[in-house]
């Protein structure tokens, strides 16, 4: 069976101090909010991302496939990193093969509502990020998140 490679993109878009999240102490700061896409009926919560389009550079890829997924805009602050995984999908009577690279951009938000996602996932929320990284169903993605939220707290 042949493979066929792709390449996508993707993000951790957050947001910091936000009024769901009281201070950590005292004139402290408060916490941190990801959002999450619920895909799968609702069942399977996951990070935004999708497939590059022609002549679209990675970076390029997250910031539309984040904004059409989650509703939100943001602007992107550096690469966290990338997976890779094999998958097989049925199309008529063929079964093709793929190898995905997946890479993840960390982005805070600038504006949008997750209210405004796109039809492609059920629902889009935002979480505290250790909440997030309890939720996020792919093992993977959980360690992209860990990346995140400690970039994020340098």
């Amino acid at each position: 069976m042949k493979t066929e490679r792709q390449i996508s993109s993707g993000g951790v878009i957050f947001r910091r101090n936000p009024p769901s999240i009281p201070p950590l102490k005292k004139g402290g700061q408060g916490g941190i909010e990801v959002a999450l896409i619920a895909v799968k009926e609702g069942k399977v919560w996951c990070l935004p991302k999708g497939l590059r389009e022609n002549g679209e550079g990675i970076a390029r890829t997250a910031h539309r496939e984040v904004k059409e997924e989650t509703g939100l805009d943001g602007k992107i602050i550096k690469l966290i990193d990338h997976i890779q995984y094999f998958y097989a999908h049925k199309e008529a009577e063929e079964t093709k093969r793929f190898f995905k690279i997946v890479y993840f951009f960390l982005m805070e938000c600038t504006g949008g509502d997750v209210a405004n996602h796109d039809d492609e996932v059920n629902d889009c929320r935002w979480f505290p990020i250790d909440e997030a990284i309890r939720l996020v169903e792919y093992k993977d993605e959980k360690e992209i998140l860990k990346k995140a939220k400690r970039m994020i707290e340098g």
